[in-house]
Formats: C-alpha cells, structure tokens, sequence
C-alpha cells in the first residue's frame, strides 16, 4: 500500500489573469507611467485652478453680462478634463506603442502567443489605472477649485461625486480607444494625432449652425458622446446613450489593434 500523502498542485491563475499580472507588473515598471501620472495630476490643478479664477472673476467683475452664478466643483472637474486627458491618455498609447518601438512586444508574444488576450489585457489594465487615475485627478481638481471659487463655489457631495465618477469612467473608455489605435497606428505621435482628430477637430468642424445633419454625425464621435454624457445631456439624447457610443467606439477601436496585431508581425 501506498502510505505517501497524496500531493495537491498549487492553484495557478488563468491565462488572462496571467496575462493581466505581466501587463500591470510593466506599466508600473517604467518611469514614464509616473511621470505621465505627476504631469496629468500637474495639469489638473492648474487646469482647475485656472476655471475657477475664471468663474470668481466672472461674477465680481463690472460686466454683468458674463456672470456665471454659483459654479459646481463637479463642472469645474468636467470642463478640466480637456486639457488633462491627453496626458491621462498617454498610458493607454504608450502600454502598446512603447513595445513596439522598443521590439519588446516581440517578447511578450512569445510569452503570450494569443496576440488577443495580450491585447485584452493591456485593455484590462490600462482602463483601470486610467480610471483610478480619473478619480485622483478628480479629487485633486476639487480640492484646487474649492478654495479658489470661495461664495461662488456649490459642492453637493452627490452630484460631485458623480462628477468625479463620470470623469474617471470617460478617461477610462477614453485610455481603452487610444490603446486599440495605437496597436493599430503602432506610433505614439501618430496615434496622438488621430485621437486629437478624433475627440476634437473633426466633430468641431462638422458642427456648422443651420446644418443638422451634420451636427448629428458629430453627435456620434467619441468625444461629443463623452461630453453629453458628461454633462448629463438629455439631448440629443440620454447621458447613457453617450456612454454606450463611447464604449462602442473604444471596443471597435480595441478589435481593430487585435485584427491589426493578428495579420501583422510584431
């Protein structure tokens, strides 16, 4: 009779979970994740920093015409995010194109040959630390602007925090669409300018008064989408819808940076 005590493997993780462990182990690895995270926190302040004075001034100097009222600090975190979310975006780009101008994708193939979950879990952990990023950014942009709005400045704890909340999920859709782009563009300074296409330019210019129809395109692009479900729009349609068209838009971007990393070589 065999007396040996039976012996138990140790519990290993999945392959995605694997995947995501080497991905976050990566990002938090190199000095340019801290020091795009020191500068979007930078800009943030001063962003914040910068509307507020606006507002205060607005409402105390001799021009009636401009006076703003009582400004939230949620707006406040909102109308922010338009300077600061280039430098939050760098994250998600940089996870991707960073490999490729270094060759070290070809590495993280070879220990993950599924080209999708590598990508998978480059979305996984790039959309959670640019969601966290977005919280902390958040934070930041209230404390700055409380302070410098004085009278002037309304802070509902429920509406501020669903402020901060829409921010960090927006960033975090937002980070997950400049990924994809960049698996597909491959080059950071490329991907850049397609995002700043995308989010701005293009919508900006296709908004031409007395032209509906093409208001209602730019209606659909990711950063106007963004924006009514930042804003809390109910037209031309609901805050949820321009969610779903922002998520749309980051998971064709992420299929498309799969579809470009399964028929091109690393």
């Amino acid at each position: 009779m065999n007396t040996q005590p039976a012996t138990r493997t140790a519990p290993t993780a999945g392959p995605l979970a694997g995947a995501v462990a080497a991905e976050w182990t990566k990002l938090w690895s190199v000095r340019s994740t801290w020091w795009t995270l020191l500068s979007a926190v930078l800009l943030s302040a001063a962003a914040a920093g910068q509307l507020a004075i606006y507002a205060a001034n607005a409402n105390t100097n001799d021009d009636p015409a401009d006076d703003r009222g009582m400004v939230t600090l949620g707006s406040v975190v909102i109308d922010s995010l338009e300077l600061t979310q280039y430098a939050v975006l760098a994250i998600g780009l940089l996870a991707v194109t960073a490999e490729f101008g270094t060759g070290t994708l070809r590495t993280t193939l070879r220990c993950t040959p599924s080209r999708g979950r590598v990508l998978l879990a480059k979305a996984v952990v790039s959309g959670a630390v640019t969601f966290g990023s977005g919280l902390l950014l958040g934070g930041v942009g209230a404390l700055v602007a409380g302070p410098v709005l004085g009278e002037w400045g309304d802070a509902p704890l429920g509406g501020t925090v669903r402020d901060v909340l829409a921010s960090a999920a927006y960033l975090a859709l937002v980070g997950v669409l400049a990924l994809g782009l960049g698996a597909v563009l491959r080059s950071a300074v490329l991907t850049v300018i397609v995002l700043i296409a995308v989010l701005m330019i293009v919508p900006l210019s296709l908004q031409e008064p007395g032209i509906a129809v093409l208001t209602r395109i730019a209606d659909g692009f990711p950063g106007v989408a963004g924006g009514h479900f930042l804003a809390g729009d109910t037209d031309p349609y609901p805050p949820v819808v321009g969610l779903l068209l922002l998520a749309g838009w980051a998971a064709a971007a992420l299929a498309a940076g799969r579809a470009a990393l399964r028929h091109r070589d690393a």
